[in-house]
C-alpha cells in the first residue's frame, strides 16, 4: 500500500484515517504544509548562518557511512548551538576545502529552532502543535533541528537507519518532522523509507558512555528490514513528511546539478523518560520547548 498523503482538517488536526495510516506505516506525507516563500526564507537564513558560523567550524565531516564526528567536542557542543558540518567529499587529498563554503556544507545543527528567530518561526506554531496532538503527543518537546543541504554533485548518501537510534525515550516517542525546502526527487536524493517496518522495534542505539565517549550498540541483530518494500518519497517544496523514530529511511547520494535542501525537527513526548545517556542533553537553563 503506498505511503498516505493528506492535508490537515480546518481545525489543524489530521484526519482520522491519516492518523491510522501513520501508526500503521510509521510515516505520513502532509501536502502543502509550508509555502514556497517560507521555504525560501529559511534557505536564505541557512546560507547566512553558514557564512557566519562556517569559518569558525572545526572541519567536522558528517557521514552516516563513516561517522567521523561522533567523538568530536564540536559535535557535542552543537547540541546547544549552531554547528556547521561538511560533506564527506568537500575536501581534497590535502584536507583542504575543494568547494566554496556555501557548496561544501552537509548540515547545520542542532539548536537553530531555539536560537535563531527565522528558524524558530518556521519550527513553531499551532499547525505543528495540532499535528503533534493528532498523533497522540500532548507534551511535545523539540530536542533538535537539522538543516540538510544535500549539495549538488557531492551530497552524501544517508544509509538506512532509524532516528530513535540517535535520540530516544522510554517508552519510545520520537517523531521526525521533515520539510522539503527544495523539490525532492530520485535525481537529487529524496527520502526513501520502508513503511510498516517501524513495528519491528529499534535495531541499534547510539549513546553516551560513562566515560563521555559515544558508541553505537546493536540492540536486536535479528531485525532485518524488508527493503523490497522501499518507497521513494518524491515531493515538492513545502511538503512535510512526519515519521516515527523507528521508521527505517535513507537517501541516496546527490550526483545531480540540483541541491536538495531539507529541514528536520525531532520532538519527544515530555511524559516519557529521557535517559541521561542520550548524546544530546539540554542544561537546566536551556530546556527543550514545544511547538507553541
Amino acid at each position: 500500500m503506498p505511503i498516505v498523503h493528506c492535508q490537515p482538517l480546518p481545525s489543524g488536526e489530521l484526519p482520522a484515517d491519516a492518523v491510522a495510516a501513520f501508526h500503521r506505516d510509521g510515516v505520513l506525507v502532509v501536502d502543502g504544509f509550508k509555502s514556497r516563500a517560507e521555504c525560501e526564507r529559511l534557505r536564505e537564513r541557512a546560507n547566512a548562518l553558514v557564512a557566519e558560523h562556517g569559518p569558525r567550524a572545526a572541519g567536522t565531516i558528517f557521514s552516516t557511512r563513516a561517522p567521523q564526528h561522533l567523538d568530536s567536542r564540536y559535535f557535542m557542543e552543537s547540541a546547544t548551538g549552531i554547528g556547521v558540518f561538511f560533506e564527506e567529499e568537500a575536501f581534497d587529498a590535502d584536507g583542504k576545502l575543494a568547494y566554496p563554503l556555501p557548496l561544501a556544507v552537509n548540515k547545520l545543527g542542532h539548536a537553530m529552532h531555539d536560537l535563531d528567530p527565522v528558524f524558530s518561526a518556521f519550527s513553531k506554531g499551532p499547525a505543528l502543535q495540532a499535528i503533534s496532538a493528532s498523533l497522540g503527543v500532548a507534551q511535545p518537546r523539540v530536542m533538535q533541528s537539522m538543516y540538510i543541504f544535500k549539495q549538488p554533485g557531492i551530497g552524501g548518501e544517508v544509509v538506512c537507519h532509524q532516528d530513535s537510534t540517535y535520540l530516544y525515550t522510554e517508552p519510545m516517542s520520537v517523531i521526525g518532522y521533515w520539510f522539503a525546502i527544495d523539490d525532492a526527487h530520485r535525481g537529487n536524493g529524496c527520502l526513501g523509507g520502508v513503511p510498516g517496518e517501524h513495528r519491528k522495534g529499534l535495531k541499534k542505539l547510539f549513546h553516551r558512555k560513562a566515560d563521555g565517549t559515544l558508541a553505537t550498540d546493536e540492540l536486536d541483530a535479528a531485525i532485518e528490514w524488508d527493503m523490497s518494500a522501499l518507497e521513494w518519497l518524491e515531493v515538492p517544496a513545502g511538503t512535510l513528511i512526519v515519521f516515527s523514530g523507528c521508521f527505517p529511511h535513507l537517501s541516496e547520494a546527490n550526483r545531480s546539478a540540483q541541491a536538495r535542501h531539507a529541514y528536520t525537527l525531532h520532538a519527544v513526548d515530555a511524559a516519557c523518560a529521557y535517559p541521561a545517556d542520550n548524546w544530546l542533553q539540554r542544561p537546566a537553563d536551556f530546556p527543550a520547548r514545544g511547538f507553541v
